[in-house]
């Protein structure tokens, strides 16, 4: 049974794609990759283990059967190489890190940097966390009863207040608000060098926003180089954060160490990736409770048993179960990073599938969640599908919000405790509650946000 015995599951409608019924035609195909990339995915790819593609005589491979894709991402996976698209988008800002790169310079910077975010490094930065989200609850339970606030946004500054306190030791040098507007400005962008890289354009090729987009790349990457060359100038006594573990980290196999810009590339890598998904992972998981007030109970009722009725402290948070596997819901219907693409480096075979040399092949994470052959009901809302013996039951590569494979998302365990922790906190002592009438628009820039915000009234639940 997937509902809870004692409370029924309640069904609204949620927001979701509705993927046209057949290919579009070039020009249309086009418009909606500028408006909305994931919107040119047919039916097809929710209800059938592969389908092929063509724009303009380019082929694509889309991949949704489980076995497909583990052979795309972990057995064959030095096969494939980062999509020209994904390099086209990312490279520009994150130089060759380890997002970006391929081969062995992708492996060495992984290998430097994996002992960063092991467990026990993880959890040194619980307090930090929950730091972050108690100043949120505050500045939210102080707000107007009424008034609405863009939850979106909040989630965004508080995983960024998260991140300056655990990656660059709470630099009060950096601007907030900068960065941030940065990061948008950026990553709007995308969905236009996605058409030109369809349209074989040169990368020079200049298209609309292309200047703000730019002149955003190059104030996010000179304002972490000049975090990293001040922080060789002072040393890294006496810190605990992720640029200080960059500057220290060396390839186990090699010694090889970072230098400036290998060590601001990935800091950007860091604060883009790590900052937006897991806000974005929280604001479309405090959308779903909001529609769903049994669900939301559930995850108060944990809460309130595993602290006591007190404050949510770091020994508190990977206790937790309900409330993690209601994030791991909500980024099944809503997987921040929505997709993967590869290319083929040569002519290869998947299952039976001839895929050409440079063939794109894509694994359209957002329609695998919601597949009809691989979800019961796969459109409602059921954080008891993660309980341990039903994720037990179901295939690996049925779910991806972080990938799979060697390229897996390193800082995965970071994001997910992080979420479960300020989730706590604020769901707690917060009610949250959507505008009247509101429905958000997906709308994919490399990540998956709602494109009007998130507007929610929050009141005191002691109130």
């Amino acid at each position: 049974m997937n509902a809870h015995p004692t409370l029924p599951l309640e069904r609204p409608p949620t927001a979701r794609l509705v993927p046209p019924e057949a290919p579009l035609s070039p020009l249309r195909f086009f418009r909606t990759v500028l408006r909305n990339p994931f919107e040119t995915w047919p039916r097809a790819v929710y209800r059938d283990p592969v389908y092929r593609s063509s724009f303009l005589g380019r082929p694509t491979l889309y991949v949704m059967d489980p076995a497909l894709v583990r052979a795309v991402l972990v057995d064959q996976a030095e096969s494939f190489e980062k999509s020209e698209v994904l390099r086209r988008s990312l490279s520009p800002a994150l130089g060759d890190a380890i997002l970006t790169a391929d081969g062995a310079r992708w492996r060495w910077q992984r290998r430097a940097a994996a002992p960063i975010f092991r467990n026990e490094r993880i959890v040194s930065f619980l307090p930090a966390m929950i730091a972050a989200a108690e100043r949120t609850r505050d500045a939210l339970a102080a707000g107007p009863p009424e008034a609405e606030t863009d939850l979106a946004q909040m989630m965004m500054r508080t995983t960024f207040d998260i991140i300056v306190a655990t990656m660059l030791s709470g630099d009060g040098q950096i601007d907030v608000a900068r960065v941030e507007q940065g990061i948008t400005d950026y990553l709007e962008s995308t969905s236009w060098i996605f058409a030109m890289t369809l349209l074989r354009a040169p990368a020079w090729m200049p298209y609309p926003g292309r200047t703000r987009s730019e002149r955003a790349r190059g104030y996010l990457r000179d304002e972490l180089l000049r975090l990293v060359a001040d922080m060789r100038r002072t040393g890294v006594e006496g810190r605990n954060d992720l640029m200080s573990l960059l500057v220290a980290a060396r390839d186990p196999e090699t010694g090889r160490a970072m230098d400036d810009r290998d060590v601001a590339d990935n800091l950007l890598t860091f604060v883009t990736a790590g900052h937006e998904t897991t806000a974005l992972a929280l604001a479309w998981t405090l959308y779903l409770l909001a529609l769903h007030p049994g669900i939301e109970a559930r995850v108060v009722a944990e809460i309130e048993a595993v602290t006591g009725g007190g404050s949510v402290e770091p020994g508190h948070v990977e206790a937790l179960a309900f409330t993690r596997q209601t994030i791991l819901e909500a980024m099944r219907l809503y997987p921040p990073a929505p997709v993967i693409v590869r290319a083929a480096l040569a002519d290869v075979e998947i299952g039976g599938h001839r895929v050409p040399r440079g063939t794109p092949v894509t694994v359209p994470i957002y329609a695998i969640h919601r597949h009809a052959r691989l979800w019961d009901d796969p459109d409602r809302f059921d954080p008891d599908r993660f309980a341990p013996e039903a994720a037990k039951a179901r295939d690996r590569y049925a779910y991806l919000p972080f990938g799979a494979g060697p390229r897996i998302c390193i800082g995965m365990s970071f994001a997910m405790l992080e979420a479960v922790a300020v989730l706590a906190v604020l769901i707690r002592s917060l009610h949250f509650r959507l505008a009247p009438g509101f429905v958000p628009t997906l709308k994919q820039r490399i990540t998956l946000r709602p494109a009007e915000g998130m507007p929610m009234r929050v009141a005191r639940r002691d109130g």
